[in-house]
């Protein structure tokens, strides 16, 4: 099937957004990483390409969303752990995030999220799958 996922995000400046999610504790891959273009290492064969708006118009021919009014994606990571959702949600606001929602505890799932410098929303959860309801 598939071996990788590369989510292409617009976004406004590369350095603000580079610095963002460096204090996140995230890195770049240096060989794909230029003034248009960065491809944040999200996790094993998962990453996002932030490109600078100019550049990221050049794959489509629909206007950009402004993902600080209208959503188009919600970006969902897993973490270890109830305490690790807090805390990447309290570094991403340190480095200028907003939450738009609450964090909410689902008893076998607990999730909180940020929305980045360019409105796009990140849904941190951790979940104990072997206490998941068996239909949601």
């Amino acid at each position: 099937m598939f071996r990788q996922i590369f989510v292409n995000l617009p976004i406004k400046d590369m350095a603000r957004s580079r610095a963002f999610f460096e204090a996140l504790g995230l890195t770049f891959n240096a060989r794909f990483t230029n003034e248009q273009g960065a491809c944040l290492e999200i996790g094993e064969n998962f990453y996002a390409m932030l490109l600078v708006e100019p550049f990221f118009q050049g794959f489509t021919t629909k206007p950009i969303c402004n993902a600080h009014q209208a959503t188009e994606v919600l970006l969902a990571l897993s973490v270890d752990s109830r305490a690790e959702v807090e805390e990447v949600v309290r570094k991403a606001v340190a480095a200028g995030a907003t939450t738009p929602n609450a964090p909410q505890d689902h008893g076998f799932m607990f999730q909180h999220g940020f929305a980045d410098l360019d409105g796009h929303q990140w849904e941190v959860f951790w979940m104990d799958e072997a206490a998941a309801p068996a239909q949601m």
